[in-house]
């Protein structure tokens, strides 16, 4: 997490798979924000064999799952709150997500927790 949109942070957060790569078989699928578009992010899925997938000018329904899933951190977490700092903020994301991943129960669980 960042509080700017720029290269740094993808490449940050790109980089963080870096030994998972399977080189012309991994598919990062981005929007169309300049840090995907930019000549110095192309060159580096290039070097590393990585496959980019970007969704068509206002076609944005492939990036559908993700745009839930901020919708529901901004109505179950953020929308809740008030943060006096950038850090405070981004620890509540973080346990929002272990909580999401781990605890939260929806209807495709069955209504239960996993185990």
């Amino acid at each position: 997490m960042s509080d700017h949109k720029n290269n740094a942070l993808v490449n940050d957060t790109v980089s963080q798979i870096k030994d998972l790569v399977i080189r012309t078989k991994t598919l990062l699928h981005s929007d169309r924000g300049f840090q995907y578009t930019s000549n110095h992010f192309k060159e580096y899925i290039e070097k590393n064999g990585i496959i980019q997938s970007m969704s068509r000018v206002g076609k944005c329904i492939d990036n559908g799952p993700m745009e839930n899933f901020w919708g529901i951190i901004k109505e179950e977490m953020y929308q809740l709150r008030t943060y006096k700092t950038f850090k405070d903020l981004e620890q509540d994301i973080k346990r929002y997500i272990d909580f999401y991943n781990k605890q939260r129960v929806t209807l495709k669980m069955g209504l239960k927790i996993p185990t």
